[in-house]
Formats: C-alpha cells, structure tokens, sequence
C-alpha cells in the first residue's frame, strides 16, 4: 500500500472512530445519568408541569440533564397513559425536549473545540472506570458517567484529526450549491446520516467538526443541522407501529412539530447570516461553530414559542388524527413503556379502573332487569381485555424491595384476579341476578347490592378509593351476615314442602351469587385502594 492510501485509511479510520467514541460516550454517559436521576426528573416533569408552556421548559431542562429526548418523551407518552397529564400540557415537554438536545452542540462547541478537553479528559476516564469497577450503587454510576463524559470529547478529537485530512479522501466541491434546492438537498442528507447513526447528536457533532475544520461552510452546515433535526422523527414515527392510540400521537406530534420548525429554520439561514455579517462583520467565519449551535438552539426556541399559544388546537388536531378505540380499555397499555415499571404499573392502574368501571356497570344493569341504571357490556370483548391485562402486567418485573412500586404490582396483580372472577359471576351465571331480584325474600339484599354498586362507581369515578372500599366491604359483610341464616330457611321450606327442590336450589345459588359479587367488588376495592395508597394517590 502506497503513501497516500495509507493517509486516506488513516483519515477514515480516525473519522470513524472518532464518531464511534463520541456515540459510545454519549450511550454510556446517557445511560448512567438516566439510573442515577430517571427517577428524579420524571417526578419533576410531573411536578411542574402544569401547563405547555411549563411542560416547555421542565422537558427542556429534563433533556439537557438526561441527554436524552427519548427518555423525555417516554416519560410524556406514561403520563398521558396513566391519566396524569393533559395531551397539551405533554406536547410541551415533546417541545422543550427539542431545546434541551441542543445542549450536546454547545458542549461539543465550547468544551470540544475551544478548551480541546481530548487529552485532558483521559485521566476522567481512569478514574471512572475505577469507580465502576470498585464502587457501588450511585458513585459506580458516577464512574460510568464520568468515564462515557470523557470518551465524548476524546472521540471530539479523533474526528477532528480525520476532519483534517477528509479532502484527500472526499471532494467537498460536490456538495450541492448554495441555492435553497442545494440546502433542501443537504437537509436530507443531514436526515439520512441520523438515520444511520440514529443520534442527531453525532451528527450535529460531526458537522461541527466538518465546519470548525473548513470543510464546508456554515450555510451548508446549518441545512445538515436542520436536517438532524427533523430525522430524529423519523425514529419517533417509526417507534409508533403497533403502538399505542398514546404513541401514536405522542409520535406524530413529534413528526409535525418538527417538520414545522425545520421549514422555517430552512427560511432562516440567509436572514440569520445577514444578521450575524451586519453586527458582527468576519465573526462568522472566526467563531462559525459557535454560530452553528446558536442558530440550532435560535429555531428550535423560536418553534416552540411559535407553537405554545396553539398548544391545544395542535393537541386537538393531532387527537382527530388519532381518534380513541372505543372501548378503550387497554389502549394505555403501550409496550414501550415497559421499560419503565412505574409508568407502565400507571397504565394498568388506569386500564384496571376503565374495565372495573365498565364490569361494575354490567352488574348494576343485571340487578336492574334492563332499567336504566348500568349498562350491559359486551363480555367477550371484556375477556380479551381482562387477559391483555393480565399478559401486560406478567411483563412488568420488580424486586420485592421495590417499595411502591412492588406493593402496587402486588395489589393489581390481586385487583385483576378478582376482577376475572366477577366477569365469571356475570358471563355464566346472569341467570341468579334474575332469581335474586324475583325472589321477596332476597329483593332487599338485591337491592342493597345495587345501590352498592352504584356509590362505588362514583367513588371510583371520583377516584375515592379508600370510600369505595369502606362502602363496597360494609355491604360485602351485610350480605355474607344473611345469607347463612336465609339458606338454613331455603333448606327448611323444601323439607316442609313449601317449596320444590329446583325452586330452592335457585334461591341457594341466587344468594350464593350475590354473596360472591360483593365479595369480589369489596376485594377488588380493598387491593385498588392498597394501589393508589404505593402511588401516594390513596385517599
């Protein structure tokens, strides 16, 4: 291999690896400062969002400590799930998630290039590496993310000494002219590199680096920029197949938004580099990388303020896009969410409430012969539900020193076990709801029941858990009390011959059914209490 071969393998060896790195460092920083602080700002991003405009700007912070959208975005989808936050006020957080990435361009800019931290981040990352590997609980993940920290700017310094010499390998002279075609045609560019990276970050990285290296000029790195942008919604959109109603919009909004703030930031670029040769003539080209990431930041914050005051005619419009499934009993459950155990446990709980809500109806409109209190459902269609909510639920694994977290596992895992034996009280024996109300004897209990019924959905609806468990286990208890002395007087009259065997044994099952509806609602009430109060939600 001749010399100049040799000097274009090395380039594109240094180029690459430096690319690898920075990713390695960014997965493994991301990675560790999620374990360490995931927790934290989701309760945050609960906390203080009240509002797009507050989900705007706890998202943005959210993502600039995670250095992570995704998490962010996760985080947004469980919330809406679970019936925690509004689909405006998450659509703020998507928003300011998109500030929040432009954070990595101002490190790589500053920290990269101005400080040129490459060599002195190397002993950084000894020493993280030590505290992984000696360390426990948090300070090992401190390691990890002080060790992925310093292979960040490490793989900096790589591509920049590739960068140096990419012209003996490409010939930047075919890039597209500097026309608004050329700048659409770099815009896709820019969305097929985070494609294949599937890090916009690497890639505003590397153009950085192309730019701080001469390489091509700021006009030509902003429409790469632009084009990062609006290919990480290509993975959001992507993300969304087989999703939930949730994901779907949660996705899409994603896609919208950003195609939006993309287009105007392409009408931007000639104004913004007028604006910067106007006040500050030959800064543009001295501090270009500086430039690059300002103007990065300048259009994703410009978007959001564009957006904010249409938060809810755009959150309407997306909601017409994605209609509900009706019933939507299990569209919550959103395997994405998986990954997170609190956000998924959210979205059974709400899941669980929906299907008790709608099986507590069934049985109030069974002891109302049809009137107007209740309404019968579709049982089948409640089986396929119940059973995706328990396979749902089988998938979320915790430790039994989980804390809430395990209670609430343990507490839904025993809600929806009785739930699938009240469905069996009204699939196969409707019948004895017939008998209860028919007989004088039993018309009081049967009625007792109903009105039961009918307080404990609202206490639900109301989301009075510990009421609904105090009503629910009082008339539970009634009926148990009186069903024992009501079969002994069944058992007398058929041996007095008041009345026939198969007319006595459909009272016995009659009372029997009431005794296990109540039973199963006061027990399904009891442990959905025990749920909320492991959330903090129980009252």
């Amino acid at each position: 291999m001749d010399t100049a071969s040799l000097d274009k393998l090395t380039v594109i060896v240094q180029s690459s690896g430096g690319l690898g790195l920075f990713l390695l460092g960014m997965i493994v920083m991301t990675d560790s400062l999620r374990s360490l602080a995931g927790e934290a700002i989701r309760d945050a991003l609960m906390r203080f969002t009240r509002s797009p405009l507050s989900g705007a700007l706890t998202g943005a912070g959210a993502t600039a400590i995670l250095q992570s959208s995704s998490a962010t975005t996760v985080a947004a989808v469980g919330f809406v799930g679970a019936g925690l936050m509004s689909f405006p006020s998450a659509l703020g957080i998507i928003f300011g998630a998109n500030i929040g990435t432009t954070i990595t361009g101002w490190m790589v800019a500053l920290l990269g290039f101005k400080v040129k931290l490459g060599t002195l981040v190397l002993p950084l990352i000894l020493c993280g590496a030590i505290m992984r590997l000696f360390a426990r609980g948090a300070w090992a993940q401190w390691g990890t993310a002080l060790a992925g920290f310093g292979l960040i700017f490490v793989g900096i310094t790589y591509l920049q000494q590739g960068m140096a010499g990419m012209e003996q390998v490409v010939s930047f002279q075919s890039l597209p002219a500097d026309s608004f075609g050329g700048r659409l045609l770099l815009v896709g560019i820019g969305i097929v590199f985070t494609l294949i990276t599937q890090s916009s970050s690497a890639g505003v990285a590397a153009t950085l680096t192309a730019l701080f290296s001469g390489l091509i000029n700021f006009e030509q790195a902003a429409a790469l920029v632009i084009g990062m942008d609006v290919g990480t919604t290509v993975t959001a959109a992507l993300a969304t197949v087989g999703g939930s109603v949730g994901a779907k919009r949660t996705g899409f909004s994603h896609v919208i938004y950003n195609l939006f703030t993309g287009m105007g930031a392409l009408l931007l670029i000639s104004p913004y580099v007028w604006l910067w040769q106007t006040l500050a003539p030959g800064a543009l080209t001295g501090h270009a990388e500086i430039a690059l990431v300002a103007f990065h930041s300048s259009f994703n914050i410009l978007g959001v303020v564009a957006v904010l005051p249409f938060a809810h005619q755009f959150a309407r419009f997306i909601e017409r896009l994605f209609p509900e499934k009706s019933p939507p009993f299990t569209d919550k459950l959103d395997r994405g969410l998986l990954q997170q155990p609190r956000l998924a446990l959210n979205s059974v709980f709400v899941s669980v409430r929906q299907e008790l809500l709608a099986l507590l109806g069934h049985v109030r409109a069974l002891l109302d012969n049809g009137g107007e209190a209740g309404r019968l459902i579709d049982l089948r269609q409640m089986q396929e539900a119940l059973d995706r909510t328990h396979l749902f639920l089988d998938e979320i694994h915790l430790k039994s020193g989980e804390g809430g977290d395990w209670q609430r596992l343990v507490a839904l895992i025993h809600t929806l076990d009785h739930m699938q034996r009240l469905h069996e009280r009204c699939d196969e024996e409707d019948y004895r709801a017939a008998v209860a109300r028919g007989t004088p004897e039993l018309t009081r209990l049967s009625g007792l029941l109903a009105e039961t019924t009918e307080r404990v959905i609202e206490a639900i609806e109301q989301q009075h858990w510990h009421a609904a468990k105090k009503c629910a286990e009082r008339t539970a208890k009634t009926i148990h009390e009186e069903a024992g002395p009501y079969r002994q007087a069944v058992m007398a009259d058929i041996g007095a011959g008041l009345i026939s065997v198969p007319e006595g044994t459909d009272r016995l099952e009659a009372v029997r059914w009431l005794r296990r509806v109540s039973k199963h609602i006061a027990r399904i009430c009891f442990h959905l209490n025990e749920a909320a109060v492991a959330a903090g939600r129980g009252r």
